[in-house]
C-alpha cells in the first residue's frame, strides 16, 4: 500500500488510474475514519457506550472496505483501457462490454458504502456531544461527496455501454441511493444548523 503522499502524486500523474472514483473511495474512507474518531472520544461516557461501541465496529469495517473499493476501482478502469487496445473485432466488443459494466459496477459499489458512513455519521449524532458535531458534519458532507463524485464515474460508462437492461439496472440503484444521501445530507445539516 504506498503512502497518501504516493498514491496523491500517481493521482497528479497523466496515467488514467487513479481516477475520481478511486478517489472518491478515500474521500468516503476517511469520513468513516472521522465516525470512528468521534465514537471513540465518546465511549467512556455511560450514556453513550454501546451506541459508540456499534460505531466504532460499523465505520472501522466500512473504512476497510472503502480501502478496498480504491483498488478495486482502479483495476475496474485498467480493464477498460486494455480492452480499447484490442483490435476491432467483435473480441473487443465483448471485452469492452463487460469491462464496462464492471467500470460502472466499482464506483457504485463504493457510492453505496459511502452512502453508509452518512448512514453512520446521521447516527453519530445521537451521542451527543456537542463539541464534536462539526466531525460528524465533515463525515456525512464527505459521504454525500463521494457519492455523487461515483455518480459522475458510473454515468460515464454508461454513455459507452450498449446493454440498455443493466444500464437501467445500475441507474436505479444509483438513483435510490442518491435520494437517501440528499435526504440524510439535509437532516444532518438541519440538525447542525
Amino acid at each position: 500500500m504506498d503512502t497518501f503522499d504516493d498514491y496523491l502524486t500517481r493521482l497528479a500523474s497523466k496515467a488514467p488510474t487513479p481516477g475520481g472514483g478511486s478517489a472518491a473511495a478515500l474521500v468516503a474512507a476517511a469520513g468513516a475514519a472521522l465516525v470512528a474518531m468521534v465514537a471513540r472520544i465518546c465511549e467512556g461516557n455511560p450514556a453513550s457506550a454501546l451506541l459508540a461501541g456499534r460505531l466504532i465496529a460499523h465505520a472501522d469495517g466500512l473504512r476497510a472496505e472503502l480501502l478496498a473499493a480504491r483498488p478495486r476501482d482502479e483495476a475496474a478502469f485498467e480493464k477498460v483501457v486494455e480492452a480499447q487496445a484490442l483490435p476491432k473485432g467483435e473480441a473487443r466488443t465483448h471485452a469492452l462490454a463487460h469491462a464496462l459494466r464492471h467500470a460502472a459496477e466499482a464506483p457504485l459499489h463504493a457510492a453505496h458504502l459511502s452512502l453508509e458512513v452518512l448512514r453512520l455519521a446521521a447516527r453519530g449524532l445521537a451521542l451527543g456531544n456537542r463539541n464534536l458535531e462539526s466531525d460528524l458534519g465533515c463525515a456525512a458532507e464527505f459521504g454525500a461527496a463521494a457519492i455523487a463524485a461515483c455518480a459522475y464515474n458510473v454515468r460515464i460508462n454508461h454513455r459507452f455501454m450498449r446493454d440498455a437492461e443493466a444500464v437501467a439496472a445500475q441507474s436505479k440503484r444509483l438513483a435510490r441511493v442518491e435520494r437517501e444521501s440528499a435526504a440524510l445530507l439535509q437532516q444532518v445539516r438541519r440538525a447542525l444548523a
